[in-house]
């Protein structure tokens, strides 16, 4: 009995040095759940800290107690390394006021970024934005696209998106704007090629302005407001030039038509198409105009009015000898089969 009583004696410290007795005198072994359990309670209890990820932290206790992690882990008699020490010890106030400091700094760092925008990239855009709406067609001047694009690049991943397209939509209303009053004070006599030319203008200067915008159509228009930069843009002159000047445009146009070559054919089949390519709809307001460029205005033709279609390509022919417009040298035309 006394040999007994000395080796439990022996295994009464356990490996983690825990004297642990029952009142009979006899050791009691503990099994390694139940020194998780007495683990558990001695280790210092942290409260959450506001702002910081409390549903992480939680989390990461859960899965220690049942899957045996560093944190409730008996045999390291340490802490879990992820839990900082500040974190235990830094008051719910003091941690509170810690992230209202983070937030201030992100609102700081924003508001630097849009200084940012508004001193270095928009002032250097908008001159080259300038340079792009004035030229001509014929015109070459020297522009660095790759700048531009490299100023476009570094707006979208900053988060300047809508800045960018709401500074750039605002610049070329404004020169259309200015464009339309110019048109306003152009004589009768020289109002179609005057359209005609800024219409073609607009329309080159487009032709460099979007593709250099790539990055603000592809990821802030097309994907956020589910349009297309040209198309805007070409909104825009429809909406502040065209409508503005379609009914003083039209009679002109109708009248030119009715007389062959008041105007070059090559002015009025780019107005008239042009036209069409903002408005659809204003074809309705003269059909026989935008008939003579565009294909399908007119509905199908009928059988029972061919006799009508013929006459009316007399009366055309006609017209057009009396201008002074002959129908050509008929002696080299090729004899019938007949004759």
């Amino acid at each position: 009995m006394e040999a007994m009583e000395d080796d439990s004696l022996d295994v009464k410290d356990d490996h983690n040095h825990n004297h642990c007795a029952s009142s009979s005198g006899k050791v009691r072994t503990y099994h390694s759940s139940q020194l998780s359990d007495v683990t558990t309670v001695s280790q210092p209890v942290c409260a959450p800290v506001s702002g910081g990820e409390p549903g992480t932290r939680r989390g990461k206790q859960r899965s220690g107690t049942t899957g045996g992690s560093k944190f409730m882990d008996s045999d390291s008699g340490s802490e879990n390394s992820e839990v900082s020490e500040t974190d235990c010890t830094v008051p719910p106030a003091a941690a509170e006021g810690k992230f209202t400091l983070d937030s201030t700094s992100k609102f700081l760092l924003n508001a630097m970024a849009v200084e940012d925008y508004r001193k270095n990239h928009w002032p250097n855009l908008e001159k080259a934005i300038d340079r792009l709406l004035v030229q001509n067609p014929t015109d070459h001047i020297s522009v660095s696209y790759a700048q531009i694009y490299s100023y476009i690049y570094k707006c979208v991943c900053q988060q300047h998106s809508e800045l960018l397209y709401n500074d750039l939509t605002s610049k070329i209303t404004t020169h259309l704007q200015q464009v339309s009053t110019h048109l306003q004070a152009s004589p009768p006599e020289n109002f179609i090629e005057n359209f005609n030319v800024a219409l073609t203008q607009y329309t080159a200067s487009l032709q460099c302005i979007v593709p250099v915008f790539m990055y603000l159509n592809k990821f802030y228009i097309e994907s956020k407001l589910n349009r297309d930069l040209r198309e805007d843009l070409m909104k825009l002159f429809a909406d502040h030039v065209a409508e503005k000047h379609v009914n003083t445009l039209m009679p002109l146009l109708i009248e030119a038509h009715s007389m062959p070559f008041q105007v070059q054919p090559s002015t009025m089949a780019s107005v008239v198409k042009g036209l069409y390519s903002l408005r659809p709809e204003w074809a309705q307001l003269a059909p026989a105009l935008f008939s003579g460029f565009i294909p399908q205005i007119n509905p199908p033709a009928v059988e029972s009015l061919l006799s009508d279609y013929a006459a009316h390509d007399q009366k055309l022919q006609m017209e057009l000898s009396m201008n002074g417009f002959p129908r050509g040298d008929q002696s080299r035309k090729r004899a019938s089969d007949d004759s």
